[in-house]
């Protein structure tokens, strides 16, 4: 088994449902170590676009780091995920931001996320769930906080969000 962890993001319709049902969907893939709390976070990139929920969720998996994220893709389907614009709004966005002690880089798929480092939105929540995740070279994930300048994230609600959320369903 290996440790993985995705990084959940929406801001289109019910976002808190999307990220609730993409970490039920993604509980496909193994058990759940951890779902971090639920953030608020400006968008970076793309168009204008209404702000962000996210959340990252650690998870104990046999599938190799392909076969992930295409469940993770599945998640943003079923959420109706349409990729019109490149970082433009989004219902569910699903991404592999870390497979334990594992880098690959193949068309479409590159782990460690290409911008983990650059992104509070991630690593926060990252942190959060698995504080001693640390990149394929031993860099603590958490050391990457400190660079990050003025990128702003709220926590709206604590762990265990999702499991309420899967109940007012």
């Amino acid at each position: 088994m290996a440790r993985a962890a995705l990084g959940l993001g929406s801001n289109l319709g019910d976002r808190r449902a999307n990220l609730a049902g993409a970490v039920r969907r993604l509980g496909d893939a193994g058990p759940l170590v951890a779902v971090s709390s639920l953030y608020a976070t400006a968008p970076i990139g793309g168009p204008t676009q209404g702000p962000f929920l996210n959340a990252v969720l650690v998870v104990e998996t046999l599938l190799p780091p392909r076969a992930l994220l295409d469940l993770g893709r599945a998640a943003e389907r079923e959420a109706g995920r349409r990729r019109l614009v490149r970082w433009g709004p989004r219902s569910l966005d699903v991404d592999l931001l870390l497979y334990e002690g594992r880098k690959v880089d193949e068309p479409g798929l590159v782990v460690p996320h290409p911008r983990l480092a650059a992104r509070r939105f991630a690593l926060e929540p990252l942190v959060e769930a698995w504080p001693e995740a640390a990149l394929p070279d031993g860099t603590a994930v958490a050391s990457l906080l400190p660079g990050l300048g003025e990128q702003e994230v709220l926590v709206v609600e604590g762990p265990g969000w999702w499991r309420m959320a899967a109940t007012e369903d």
